[in-house]
This record gives structure tokens, C-alpha cells and sequence, in this order.
């Protein structure tokens, strides 16, 4: 399986976009990222019922081949936060690959190695998908990065800094089983956690996607997403009440591992919200002409399950969204960034 491979910055240095001027120092154009959580059920096996989100999961086998398509053709690159899970095809490798030092969560729901010892009929679609997983490695330009080992959750109680480094190593040796080199990490529910930093540099990771600022978008255990908060980010996706959430490649510097930092999630389609499509649409393309004139960073998210119903439609959304990026490509010189590559292009600079 083909791993993925960063382009040398030095060439990038050397295109030219017309209208465009060097700002002193950072890139030269804005960046449009785009990081992906691919965790299948276990990334809602505590909050829903296998039942109740099925048909969000038979879809992802389809989506994922379109988006990649798409990707392809547009010569978009991303970033592909996996579940170490989904590397292995069934619940005997997934156990044998597993650490032996596991977290031991208060809330015992949370735990997923109770759940994939206990469960008598695991359907096996729906929680490993190791061809899916080469499929991604072998298309141009995307990065097979970490969702964690076991969709692992760092601000719950019980868990401590030893087993989530446990887990990294895990999902690390699982990954250059297939020949793959995890440079990249998104946090499980966004709860990326200040405290274990050190673990990922230790692990050998160069960058993870933090979250936007403000108190709507902050890193909190389950118990912290009151309905307030979701509330609020479900209004902000429409009207702009928090900002764009762009910044400069300069503003990530620091020790490994980088922060790039989240800037706006990609909601599904909602069949009752259709008539406010046009405003989550606007909300999107003016923070990306934002981030574009102003040589920034745009970071684009979505989980593939999201695209798992009404495919066709969020299809179509992703589709303007890239056409946007395509009209910024010629005339701003935006460029399309995976996270390895952003940490690539703060190193050069």
C-alpha cells in the first residue's frame, strides 16, 4: 500500500501565482486544509445505538470513494484522521493489536475493548475497514493520520497520560504494518488535552488539530457539550457569531507538536434546515476568501459518516465548497494543505 508522501517544500517555494506578494514572512498565499475523523461506529458507539445510526454507516462505503474522487480530480489534498481500529479486519486483530495498558474510564460505557470482548455479533462493516483505509493511502495527496488507537477520550475521569500513550503506540505500530508513518493527530470528540502534548512529540507526531477559540468550540468531557453549547455551534454554522476562526502559519509556531487549529466543521445537510443552505454555504465561502486575501489558514472538517445519508446532497455542498477553493486557487493562489504539510511549510519558513 502506498504511503503518504509530503511534497518538498523547496518546490513549492518556487510557483508563482499572479497578484500575489510575499508577505514578510509565513507562506505566501492562504491555505485550505481539510482533516477528516474516520472512525465508523466508534465514533458514536457511546451515545447511539448501532440501530439508530446504521444507514449513517452503510453510506460511508460510498461516500468515501467520492470523496476521494473528487479530491482527485481537483488535486485537493487532506488529512484523514483514523481510528486504529479500522486498520484491522476483524475483532481478533483488533484485540491482539490492542495495548495491554488500556484506560481505565469511570464511566464504563466509554471503555471500547468492553464493548468488542462482550459484543456476540459484531458486524464487521460497521467497525473495521482496512480497504477503505488503503484506498485513501493510495490516492494523491492524502494523509493517513491518527483518530487514536481506540477512539481514545482525554479529558474523561479514570484515564490517565500513560494509557493514552499506550494507545498512540498502538495505532502507530498498526499503521507502519501497512507501511504508513503517522505524522498527524485529531483528538477524539475535540478533547485534545494541553497536558498530553509531550506524549504526541513523544510518539513522533508533528501536528494535531486543535479547537476554534471561544467558549462555544472549548475542549470539555461529555459531560461539558451542554445544549447550550451545541446550540450556539449549530447557529454559528449559519449567521457568524464567532468569528472565521482563520489564522497565520505563524501564529502555529512553536514546539512540536503544532497546533492548526479547527475552523469550521462541515454540518450535513439537514432536511429540515434546507431553506438555510444558502447561508451555511455564505458562512463558509466568506471565511475561505477571508483566510485567502489575507494569507491564512482555512481548516475545513467533516467525519464520513456525515455524508452517509443524503450523500448525493452533501456531495453536492462539498462540491461548491471546492469550487470556492478552485476560484481562490487562481486568484488568490490559495493552496491545498494537508496538516503534515503545514507543519512541512512553518519548519521551512
Amino acid at each position: 500500500m502506498a504511503a503518504f508522501r509530503v511534497p518538498p517544500w523547496p518546490c513549492l517555494k518556487l510557483i508563482r501565482f499572479p497578484g500575489v506578494k510575499r508577505a514578510g514572512t509565513g507562506m505566501n498565499t492562504g491555505a485550505f486544509t481539510i482533516s477528516i475523523d474516520f472512525e465508523l461506529y466508534w465514533g458514536v458507539r457511546d451515545t447511539r445505538s448501532l440501530d439508530a445510526y446504521r444507514d449513517h454507516l452503510d453510506g460511508v462505503a460510498q461516500a468515501i470513494p467520492r470523496m476521494l474522487d473528487l479530491f482527485e480530480q481537483h488535486r485537493i489534498h487532506a488529512t484523514w484522521a483514523t481510528v486504529g481500529f479500522l486498520f484491522c479486519h476483524d475483532r481478533d486483530a483488533a484485540l491482539s493489536a490492542a495495548p495491554s495498558a488500556r484506560p481505565g474510564y469511570e464511566n464504563g460505557a466509554l471503555c471500547p475493548y468492553r464493548y468488542l470482548e462482550r459484543s456476540a455479533d459484531l458486524e464487521e462493516r460497521y467497525h473495521f475497514a482496512p480497504r477503505l483505509v488503503e484506498l485513501v493511502a493510495a490516492t494523491p495527496g492524502q494523509e493517513v493520520a491518527s483518530h487514536t488507537f481506540s477512539h481514545y477520550y482525554c479529558r474523561e475521569a479514570g484515564q490517565t497520560a500513560a494509557t493514552f500513550s499506550a494507545d498512540l503506540a498502538a495505532a502507530t505500530r498498526i499503521a507502519a504494518a501497512q507501511g504508513l508513518v503517522l505524522r498527524s493527530l485529531v483528538f477524539p470528540r475535540n478533547q485534545w488535552n494541553p497536558d498530553y502534548l509531550a506524549v504526541l512529540a513523544e510518539h513522533g507526531f508533528a501536528a494535531y488539530r486543535g479547537n476554534e477559540h471561544g467558549w462555544l468550540y472549548a475542549a470539555t468531557d461529555h459531560g461539558g457539550q451542554n445544549a447550550l453549547r451545541r446550540m450556539g455551534r449549530l447557529l454559528d454554522s449559519y449567521v457568524n457569531l464567532s468569528g472565521h476562526h482563520t489564522y497565520t502559519l505563524e501564529s502555529c509556531a512553536g514546539s512540536l507538536p503544532l497546533n492548526f487549529p479547527a475552523s469550521r466543521f462541515l454540518r450535513p445537510c439537514n432536511p429540515r434546515l434546507t431553506w438555510l443552505e444558502g447561508l451555511r454555504l455564505h458562512r463558509i465561502r466568506r471565511a475561505m476568501r477571508h483566510a485567502a486575501r489575507r494569507r491564512e489558514v482555512f481548516h475545513l472538517w467533516w467525519h464520513p459518516h456525515n455524508f452517509g445519508v443524503d450523500t448525493d446532497r452533501n456531495m453536492r455542498f462539498l462540491e461548491r465548497v471546492i469550487e470556492e477553493f478552485e476560484h481562490l486557487r487562481r486568484v488568490e493562489g490559495m493552496r491545498s494543505l494537508g496538516m503534515a504539510e503545514l507543519a512541512d511549510a512553518l519548519a521551512a519558513e
